[in-house]
């Protein structure tokens, strides 16, 4: 195609003009998603996976007896006797959920968490199918994102690695 058959905008818009223009744009918008919808994702995760875990806390101190029943009769988590079980399982889920919702140590928390999912799916899943839950697989990957990731901009953590830097003179 010879330039005098070229649309009037090709010619006055050389292709790599416009590719430049466009990555500009892509540049642009994954800049704009970084800074503002990035971190509301980071804490809409946090928000989602500290309730799931928290009522289950709240559930297990609500009828003690009940759940040193099940954790005696029904759950059998290896290694461990069933009151030590319990009650590590309700200490866990009433306070890593809440360093969770305030994104502090926010990786720490989440690994316990990711291992109590890790062990009823695989665990109590394998003893007994009524455990095997494919939303404990949507858990894991949450929770295995909040490890890697951390808390995130609008978290404890992001503002306490602020203040560090100032403090110390390093820059992000």
């Amino acid at each position: 195609m010879t330039s005098s058959n070229a649309s009037p905008w090709a010619q006055r818009w050389p292709l790599p003009a416009r590719l430049a223009q466009l990555s500009d744009l892509r540049d642009q918008t994954a800049g704009w998603l970084d800074r503002h919808a990035v971190p509301l994702f980071d804490l809409a995760v946090r928000l989602t996976m500290a309730p799931i875990f928290f009522r289950s806390g709240l559930q297990k101190i609500g009828d003690w007896p009940a759940t040193l029943f099940l954790f005696q009769e029904e759950y059998r988590v290896p290694l461990l006797p069933p009151e030590v079980a319990a009650l590590l399982a309700a200490a866990t889920e009433l306070t890593m959920p809440v360093l969770l919702v305030l994104g502090l140590a926010t990786r720490l928390a989440a690994l316990p968490l990711l291992a109590m999912a890790l062990v009823i799916q695989f665990v109590l899943g394998a003893a007994n199918p009524a455990f095997s839950n494919p939303q404990h697989y949507f858990w894991m990957l949450l929770l295995s994102g909040l490890i890697l990731r951390g808390g995130g901009r609008l978290s404890v953590d992001h503002w306490l690695l602020r203040i560090s830097r100032r403090q110390t003179g390093d820059r992000p």
